[in-house]
């Protein structure tokens, strides 16, 4: 049974970060202060309760994100752990979308790096209230206020210190609360009990310091505070605290706090600063979209009283329960065995159970509330983005955009057997994940996976082998090039069949228009009813996004473009909208073929931190591989180097990488952009793509 709670004791929030910035531990800290869990897992042993998937517990990374619930003093926080890995960016994605706040962890000795620059700008896009946690404060060169400067700086965010360390590396031992001016002092261990102790002279002058600095800050923006602040009162620890988590739900400032996870030290500071400063389901503003029938826009608050609506947001293939769909609820409440509209496409689904989730356990419950995020089961055609509310009142929420995948594999079956059971296995897989794609090869036959990137898919072929059972032989990845066109051109096209009996015949003009990279395909209608009535106009836009899964030029997708129906004409008994989708086919391979059709390629945004002995063979290494470089940073006697690189020249780098630097330099990278391919190297994938020699 779910008992109602009190929405302003509810906190949704999402840990997020780069990888190995310590995400899945800080997590399993908070779910063992809270009293969650009552013995802490570790990542590097496999045992962390966040990361439940094998492939998560063999190579110690978080690859899908887990939600969990747990309470701190009288509240209830749901907590999503995200992965930090590139590849799983969609996982971020989609749990930013339907949480109230998050918290970001940083390395306290790498800082702001490229991932955690990705997550805090998705965090920016969705408008979602964050604290900071600079983690690993015991570490070797652990500097705090640099990674604070460098939050303010790298990210542009009002990143302000409410706590400072006491000892640093080695000696660390606690924090000091700016708020309240008093040292907090965490026992060897586990951590769960500490002492608090005042400032010595030397602490208070920095900590003095600090607070003044977030007073003025706080000032500026709360005219209460202000007032008080230029009498010279004593504005008090509860006041201030007020202000804060105003100026923190408005996003104007980010409250930095520090520790260290591992070591079991700031966690429970955390989690006070968790329920104090970020919004409950109250505090963020009513969720907005359409009414499906009218286009007006609509609002729900969140409220147990208003109609229902919910957002699905992540889909599961579970092996004992079937297809599990996550959802958050926005306002109104959901009871097991109701049915609700699927809004999108105009469905109805029965809910079979409602679940509370704890990583891969979970509890039945009969009812879920406004604030609540929960897993139902029964859903049949509901996938990741798609609005569930009350028939009588529906809504349509905006869905969720999701980057194209830019890494190809052949996957064959061994036997006839496993055919059959890899069509079904890829398509549970593309449900679960929205950057994962399938498609026959219609040259070879064959099936192509594709995904964001060589870990993406190499855990993808773990999980058909292992957990779907099937044989199946791999290729190497490949790069998933696409095809845009250069300049605008019209063509025409005129479909006609007679073979005894009823006709075929359709007349299209289309023209096809360069957009700007980044944009994807749209369909513009310009064409007049009575020379293509809106059944067959639909039918063109059909074919020609269709004619736009492969191109002329070596039968990638043709992006970045725009296609306008000018015009044409139909015949009342012979059309059809399979001749339509024909003759649309037809124009647009015409038109592609006088538009100047060019390849394109993923350009990967790489970062590399390297022993300043190693940057002349590092640099080396990245021009042979058509690398521009961008810029050096200093880094404790290190060199932060960096570049832009086409993903093709990427595959075995961290192998390169390695013997360049007799294993001391590291790197990460993340896709920028799509960039068009010099003209040689095109020759030469075209002529790779089709088998021949140039």
């Amino acid at each position: 049974m779910s008992d109602k709670v009190d929405l302003a004791t509810i906190r949704n929030i999402g840990i997020m970060a780069h990888i190995d910035a310590g995400k899945t531990t800080t997590t399993e800290r908070m779910l063992f202060y809270s009293g969650k869990v009552h013995k802490m897992g570790e990542v590097d042993k496999g045992t962390a309760t966040m990361d439940w998937m094998t492939q998560e517990q063999e190579r110690g990374i978080t690859i899908t994100s887990a939600a969990t619930t747990c309470t701190w003093k009288d509240f209830v926080i749901n907590i999503i752990d995200t992965p930090g890995h590139v590849d799983f960016t969609v996982e971020v994605e989609r749990s930013l979308r339907v949480l109230d706040g998050a918290i970001g962890i940083f390395c306290g000795v790498a800082g702001v790096q490229p991932q955690s620059e990705t997550v805090w700008r998705q965090a920016d896009r969705y408008k979602v209230p964050r604290i900071a946690y600079v983690n690993k404060m015991d570490r070797i060169g652990a500097d705090y206020l640099r990674v604070v400067s460098m939050i303010r700086q790298t990210l542009g965010s009002e990143a302000y210190p409410i706590n400072l360390p006491v000892g640093a590396e080695d000696s660390f031992s606690g924090v000091i609360d700016l708020i309240s001016l008093k040292a907090y002092i965490y026992e060897e261990g586990l951590g769960a009990g500490y002492i608090i102790r005042d400032l010595t002279a030397e602490e208070m002058e920095e900590a003095q310091k600090h607070r003044s600095i977030l007073l003025e800050m706080i000032a500026e923006n709360d005219d209460y505070i202000l007032e008080k602040y230029l009498e010279g009162q004593d504005i008090s620890a509860d006041e201030l605290n007020q202000a804060l988590r105003k100026l923190t739900i408005s996003n104007k400032i980010v409250p930095v706090l520090c520790g260290s996870s591992f070591k079991n030290k700031g966690v429970q500071m955390l989690l006070e600063a968790t329920v104090r400063y970020l919004p409950s389901p109250q505090d963020v503003p009513a969720v907005t979209g359409i009414d499906p029938h009218s286009g007006v826009q609509v609002q729900r608050q969140a409220d147990a009283q208003e109609a229902l609506c919910a957002l699905a947001f992540k889909v599961v293939v579970d092996p004992y329960v079937g297809k599990l769909t996550y959802f958050r609820v926005y306002s109104g409440q959901i009871k097991l065995g109701s049915s609700v509209l699927n809004s999108g496409k105009k469905k109805k689904e029965r809910i079979t159970k409602i679940l509370k989730m704890h990583a891969n356990h979970r509890e039945e419950i009969n009812q879920a509330y406004a604030g609540d995020i929960v897993a139902g089961v029964g859903f049949k055609d509901t996938v990741t983005g798609d609005t569930l509310c009350d028939e009588n009142s529906p809504i349509l929420l905006e869905s969720i955009r999701f980057p194209d995948p830019v890494v190809d594999v052949a996957i064959e079956p061994k036997t006839k057997n496993d055919q059959d059971k890899i069509g079904e296995s890829l398509r549970k897989l593309g449900e679960e994940d929205p950057t994962f794609r399938t498609r026959i090869n219609e040259d070879t036959g064959q099936t192509i996976i594709s995904g964001m990137g060589e870990l993406h898919l190499e855990i993808i072929i773990d999980r058909l082998l292992k957990e779907f059972k099937v044989n199946a032989n791999v290729g190497n990845p490949q790069v998933s090039y696409k095809e845009t066109i250069k300049k605008k051109h019209q063509a025409q096209a005129v479909f006609e069949k007679q073979a005894g009996g009823r006709g075929q015949y359709a007349h299209v003009i289309i023209q096809l228009r360069p957009m700007e990279e980044g944009t994807g395909k749209s369909f513009v209608n310009q064409s007049k009813a009575e020379d293509i009535s809106p059944e067959f106009a639909s039918a063109v836009e059909a074919g020609s996004l269709e004619a736009m899964q492969g191109g002329i030029l070596a039968g990638y997708p043709v992006d970045d473009i725009e296609i306008t129906l000018l015009g044409g004409s139909f015949h009342e008994v012979d059309s059809t909208e399979q001749s339509f989708k024909i003759a649309t086919g037809m124009a647009v391979r015409e038109a592609l073929k006088a538009a100047e059709v060019v390849l394109l390629e993923p350009i990967m945004d790489v970062e590399i931190v390297c022993p300043e002995e190693y940057v002349g063979e590092v640099i080396s290494d990245l021009n042979s591989r058509r690398g521009r470089v961008l810029g050096f940073e200093d880094h404790k006697g290190s060199k932060i180097i960096k570049a832009l690189v086409p993903l093709a020249e990427t595959f075995g780098y961290a192998t390169s990488l390695r013997s360049a630097s007799q294993g001391r330099a590291s790197f990460s990278m993340q896709i920028r952009n799509y960039a068009e391919v010099p003209v040689s190297k095109s020759k030469e994938i075209v002529a790779k793509r089709f088998g021949l020699s140039l």
